[in-house]
């Protein structure tokens, strides 16, 4: 895709093709080939899948969750890395427990 690679007799659409690939080749070059770059654009990908790996909202049963005695919660861990934490007050406040 290197412009200076084509040959004389390729037709003008298809240079055209070339360099853009060959820009964003580049482009992707200059964002992975460096480390900082290369973490943003994982975490951005990261943050993209979890968007998309469905509804954002979830219905979450009591049931499920643990219980934590030392602070008196109960606590489920979400796919994307974060925690539904419910303490014992709300809970009994919204009639989950008695």
């Amino acid at each position: 895709y290197h412009p200076d690679k084509q040959s004389a007799d390729v037709p003008a659409g298809t240079v055209e093709e070339c360099i853009k690939k060959f820009i964003e080749i580049d482009q992707a070059w200059k964002i992975l080939g460096n480390e900082e770059t290369k973490k943003e654009y994982d975490l951005q990908r990261h943050e993209d899948d979890l968007r998309n790996l469905g509804p954002v909202d979830a219905q979450v049963y009591l049931e499920e969750m643990s219980w934590n005695e030392d602070d008196h919660s109960f606590s489920l861990s979400c796919r994307c890395g974060g925690k539904y934490s419910v303490s014992k007050d709300e809970a009994e406040v919204v009639t989950l427990i008695s």
